[in-house]
């Protein structure tokens, strides 16, 4: 498979025919001894991945030339120094709007001819990010990213695992969907890959420009623009075993869910955990 548009909006792009995880490639690269020629912005691309997993330990598994395994090294610099590592944080979420937006892009393209009348205030079809790192389709998962640190500390590698073309048979869960039933037919996987590295450069580079900050550099208000947590009945389970169950009312400075707990009214901010989208 070739990717001519998307070898446009990477430092080096580089597709495998098969690959256990792009991330373990491009880690393995980014601190080997050729880690000089994989810079910022480098990318591994695979449609078959063997042993692709997402967060909490989980396997991510896919049928050959039916999604796309995405990994992307990132050496964070402002004003000629390393990124500080508490900024970090922002990454995966950063990651999460450009797919959204890429996602988006897609789905709004299929419907340019005749579309179904949408319900009233509500679009035909809805992508939103679930906080802090799924990408879904009418509440339907499409994509997940996995984001991890380099040993040094100043770089990281974002993953992201894209259904384009899976059928309802190859689907890996029940909450699973691909751009390819959403739309009705197989999009240009290109098109999508280059969409999602265009945007994760652009917001990338404007939050490096603004020191890290993700108000003076736009990015909490373009997380917060996709994110269809926020104004939802959730229930999050905390990295110790707890569930807090309440409203996602927003996102803080540092990337955080703030939600209110249903239980005594209290604001707790979440810096890792496992959201469900809760129907009352």
């Amino acid at each position: 498979m070739e990717f001519p548009l998307s070898r446009e909006a990477g430092a080096r792009f580089e597709y495998l025919a098969e690959a256990g995880s792009t991330n373990d490639v491009l880690v393995a690269h980014a601190t080997g001894a050729d880690a000089a020629a994989w810079p910022d912005l480098s990318v591994v691309v695979t449609d078959n991945q063997t042993r692709g997993r997402g967060r909490l330990g989980r396997t991510w598994l896919a049928p050959t030339g039916k999604s796309l395994a995405i990994s992307v090294l990132l050496r964070p610099v402002h004003a000629g120094a390393p990124l500080p590592v508490d900024h970090f944080g922002w990454f995966p979420l950063l990651a999460g709007t450009a797919m959204t937006r890429a996602v988006r892009e897609v789905v709004d393209a299929s419907l340019a001819g005749p579309a179904p009348e949408p319900e009233e205030g509500h679009p035909v079809h809805e992508v939103t990010l679930k906080w802090p790192n799924d990408v879904l389709i009418d509440g339907y998962k499409v994509s997940g990213i996995l984001s991890e640190l380099l040993p040094d500390a100043r770089g990281l590698v974002i993953g992201a695992g894209l259904n384009v073309s899976l059928d309802e048979h190859d689907l890996p869960t029940l909450t699973s969907t691909s751009l390819m039933l959403v739309t009705g037919s197989a999009p240009d996987p290109d098109a999508v890959l280059a969409r999602y590295l265009t945007e994760l450069r652009g917001l990338t580079g404007a939050f490096l420009a603004a020191g890290g900050d993700p108000v003076r550099s736009g990015l909490l208000a373009a997380v917060r623009e996709v994110c269809g947590t926020l104004g939802a009945p959730v229930r999050v389970q905390l990295p110790g075993g707890d569930d807090l169950v309440g409203i996602a009312i927003d996102l803080d400075r540092d990337g955080r869910l703030i939600v209110e707990d249903q239980a005594n009214g209290e604001l707790q901010a979440v810096a890792a955990g496992d959201v469900t989208h809760l129907r009352y």
